[in-house]
């Protein structure tokens, strides 16, 4: 443990706090620095985050931790909401050691926009910071890519002066070289830019992990729904998205943040922002997002995920006539938009044969309309009628209008008081020996089915001689719940333990394969179940969704495999050879050569460090 170290300020980045230590130990070499805190000479300073956390925080004391010195006090936070679960557990190993894949797993090197060279202060902020602690140091949201402005006192940011000429070495913020009498030059979208800032600094206030990529994106669903930009099969309408983001923000803006919009490019930001793709969006891009939805990052926490349309099953059975009124028993909606209105409609049939539809808007136990009543509520009318009651108290038994009565009632009524009809003996004499004469002749007929045949006869009889109907007529089948043949959980765990394993062969084939479901059904022989099954299959679902590979990350792999075989047989590395090796044309490689040259210059990077330290 040190005898002392210079703790952290509020929102100070790492590599500020180190800055001093090595200032005040008197220090004359930074890798003596190096040694004493990490117990190593040859850790390179990193401005945004750093690695060997787990050496620093034992050297630093039992008050510091890996995650508080992550979270409060390096750049992560503004990454970690929008990673996957997984990959900010793999990002917390990284930090223990040397971080040699950290920023490739935030997506730094293939996604970064706006970046920044050199080091950032507010002079507001300074001048506040001298006088409560008597010297200044670098605020963590002054240095985040694409954040140009103060979100404290809405200033633009000033770029620090001195630069450093090694790469082991940390600046320390001196007041003689801040200049904190800058004249501002008119902006445009300044109110813009202070509303991202602002919500970027939100960003660094959450707890660590308290949002992931999962359940972001099942947020935005959410808030698009409402916006009536998801179609009533659950797509999204990008047409009408785009042209909606593209009238928010002011072309110029975009093209000013490396965020223009194009609508055929498949792969732009928005739709990498709302789809679910293992492809990484830049955090400024997402704010971008949520500055359009209107939403900040302390609304967002708490919104709720996605429930679809109509919420999540079980849905209410709204037959009055049913002893299951009002309960949840319907498990599926059938969902379909209205052509006129353009308004989501659910159905929502249950298994008395009682059938309502209802707009998204119309609260869950209001019908919009009946489509079907069924036998148990025709039933229920008939034996109302038997009990002298008249249309209107029928219709208030039934939760209907007194004209849906007269449309479903046989009989005649005459005045409000419901009158009852004389039975004719002979009549029901006659009609009774239709229905046996009928089951001589469909003997194969259910109840129901020789209902349909004989619908005059059998409903005179019912009205009139329902024992008879009881005691002569088929009896009725009890529908029989489908056993469950299937344990699709177990299923589950068996294919993604199997789509690993082949995974794991096809990433080190000699020549490169494209990873898609189709592939790996057709190599496991269970292409039918991830095709008809899947919804019952969620860890496999999951699982493809992170190793499926869109056209354009196949392309990155061939061509990240090729730079990787030059680099270690030391050959030069031409990217118009890794091109026509990789087979690319050139539309296509037009677009991912910044992602290919990012890759080259971060892999010799940790080549030219592997060597210093050997």
């Amino acid at each position: 443990m040190l005898p002392f170290f210079t703790n952290p300020y509020p929102n100070e980045l790492l590599y500020s706090a180190i800055a001093r230590y090595h200032f005040y130990s008197g220090n004359l070499d930074c890798k003596d620095t190096l040694e004493e805190l990490f117990g190593s000479r040859s850790v390179i300073p990193s401005v945004e985050i750093g690695s060997y956390f787990s050496v620093l925080a034992e050297k630093l004391g039992p008050q510091y931790s890996v995650e508080s010195l992550l979270a409060n006090h390096t750049i992560y936070p503004y990454y970690a909401s929008f990673l996957s679960n997984n990959r900010q557990q793999e990002i917390l190993k990284d930090v223990l050691e040397d971080g040699q894949s950290l920023y490739t797993r935030l997506g730094i090197v293939a996604g970064s926009i706006c970046r920044k060279g050199g080091l950032y202060y507010c002079a507001e902020c300074t001048k506040e910071d001298d006088a409560k602690y008597g010297e200044p140091y670098m605020h963590r949201e002054h240095q985040l890519q694409g954040i140009n402005y103060c979100p404290h006192h809405e200033t633009p940011l000033e770029k620090y002066p001195i630069k450093s000429d090694s790469r082991i070495e940390y600046i320390r913020f001196e007041m003689k070289h801040l200049n904190l009498t800058a004249i501002y030059d008119i902006d445009p979208y300044k109110d813009i830019a202070v509303a991202i800032a602002k919500q970027a600094y939100q960003l660094l206030q959450l707890p660590l992990h308290e949002l992931s990529r999962e359940g972001i994106k099942s947020k935005y669903r959410s808030l698009l729904r409402e916006r009536n930009l998801i179609t009533a099969s659950n797509r999204v309408r990008q047409k009408e998205l785009y042209q909606a983001v593209q009238s928010h923000f002011p072309t110029v803006f975009l093209k000013q943040y490396e965020s223009e919009l194009n609508e055929t490019v498949e792969y732009n930001w928005l739709k990498v922002l709302i789809r679910n793709s293992k492809r990484h969006a830049h955090p400024l891009r997402h704010l971008f997002l949520l500055h359009f939805l209107r939403q900040d990052i302390d609304s967002l926490k708490i919104f709720a995920t996605d429930p679809g349309a109509f919420g999540t099953s079980p849905f209410p059975c709204l037959n009055k006539a049913a002893s299951h009124y009002r309960q949840l028993i319907i498990q599926d909606v059938d969902v379909t938009r209205d052509f006129k209105t353009k308004n989501m409609i659910g159905t929502f049939t249950c298994s008395c044969g009682f059938i309502y539809a209802r707009k998204h808007t119309t609260p869950i136990f209001k019908i919009g309309r009946i489509k079907a009543f069924g036998e148990v509520w025709l039933r229920k009318l008939n034996e109302l009628a038997n009990e002298n009651l008249s249309i209107r108290a029928m219709a208030r038994e039934l939760g209907v209008d007194s004209k849906t009565i007269k449309r479903n009632l046989e009989g005649n009524f005459e005045s409000k008081q419901h009158e009852d009809s004389k039975t004719d003996d002979a009549q029901l004499a006659q009609y009774k020996q239709d229905l046996l004469e009928g089951m001589k002749k469909f003997p194969s007929l259910s109840r129901t089915q020789l209902r349909g045949k004989f619908q005059k006869q059998y409903m005179y009889v019912y009205r009139h001689g329902n024992a008879w109907i009881a005691e002569n007529l088929p009896i009725i089948q009890q529908k029989q719940k489908p056993t469950k043949s299937v344990d699709w959980a177990k299923r589950d765990q068996q294919y993604v333990k199997q789509i690993k394993s082949l995974h794991h062969q096809l990433l080190i084939e000699e020549k490169p394969i494209r990873i898609t479901r189709s592939i790996i059904g057709k190599r496991l022989a269970i292409l039918a179940n991830l095709e008809r099954h899947l919804d019952k299959l969620p860890l496999t679902l999951q699982l493809l969704q992170e190793i499926a590979e869109s056209v354009q990350d196949f392309q990155l792999r061939r061509c990240y495999k090729l730079i990787d075989e030059f680099l270690e047989n030391n050959e030069p590395i031409f990217l118009w050879q890794v091109q026509r090796v990789a087979a690319i044309k050139s539309y296509h490689f037009h677009e991912i050569k910044p992602l290919l040259e990012s890759y080259i210059e971060m892999k010799r990077g940790v080549k030219k460090d592997e060597r210093t330290t050997s």
